[in-house]
């Protein structure tokens, strides 16, 4: 067999190890993951013991294969700064393909804080959003970032936070967030819709990264005389790019 394919092997061994972290497991044996992935055991084996002997899996006592998490320290700074390189480059083809501010956020706490920005003097936006956090019940990016959150996950997160008005349809309580996060997961992105100030209409979708988290949020945000009449055609160059950002970081799909 060619080296691709023994490459291809080991890395889907990987990923099966790392989903079975992800559900509460320390690891998985030999049988869990062929298990998994429906493949012979053997071959199996073979694959988790070579990527144990090139430092990406610890073996227990138990005969188990975890994550070696300097691993994963090295791949989330990777993340980090492919965000902001290549962040920035989705952020200024996004914008020129929309003429709009496009933005890149990231959760800190229960705010949302601008990582990236580029606006297009067309946008007539003053000032600049970077490093300024803002509610993320109601910000252009909160939705997109909570996108793989549970229930209890946000509840605790907005847990003693006053539901402000910052705009004429800024959610009134966690139930009203959950409802429209939920109309958005549907939809495939969020919209924003007054709710971060009168006027302001935006779309944002979550960039996922190698573990399959949201780690940033990719933003048009604008007029929403402007904006609303142009949705469908912004959601689908939001889409693209978001794609070819999460390709950048690595990122995949969350198993459902």
């Amino acid at each position: 067999m060619s080296k691709t394919s023994s490459m291809g092997r080991g890395m889907l061994a990987l990923l099966a190890v790392g989903e079975r972290h992800a559900e509460g497991f320390d690891g998985g044996t030999v049988a869990h993951v062929a298990t998994r992935l429906g493949k012979d055991r053997s071959q199996v084996s073979r694959s988790l013991k070579g990527a144990h002997q090139e430092g990406f899996l610890r073996r227990t006592e138990q005969r188990e294969y975890s994550l070696d998490w300097s691993v994963l320290t090295d791949a989330q700074l990777v993340t980090e700064q492919r965000l902001q390189t290549d962040g920035l480059a989705a952020l200024e083809g996004l914008a020129t393909e929309t003429n709009e501010a496009c933005f890149l956020g990231v959760l800190s706490g229960n705010s949302t804080v601008t990582i990236g920005e580029q606006v297009p003097e067309s946008a007539n936006l003053v000032g600049s959003w970077l490093g300024r956090p803002y509610p993320a019940y109601c910000s252009d990016a909160g939705q997109a970032l909570l996108w793989n959150a549970d229930e209890a996950e946000i509840r605790k997160i907005f847990d003693g936070v006053e539901f402000v008005n910052h705009g004429p349809n800024t959610p009134a309580s966690v139930e009203d967030f959950l409802d429209r996060l939920g109309k958005a997961r549907e939809r495939g992105y969020s919209v924003v819709d007054e709710e971060a100030e009168p006027g302001l209409y935006s779309l944002a979708a979550p960039i996922r990264d190698f573990k399959g988290e949201v780690a940033a949020a990719l933003q048009i945000v604008g007029p929403k005389a402007r904006i609303e009449p142009q949705r469908e055609t912004f959601a689908i160059a939001l889409g693209s790019w978001r794609e070819w950002l999460e390709a950048q970081v690595g990122g995949r799909t969350q198993p459902q």
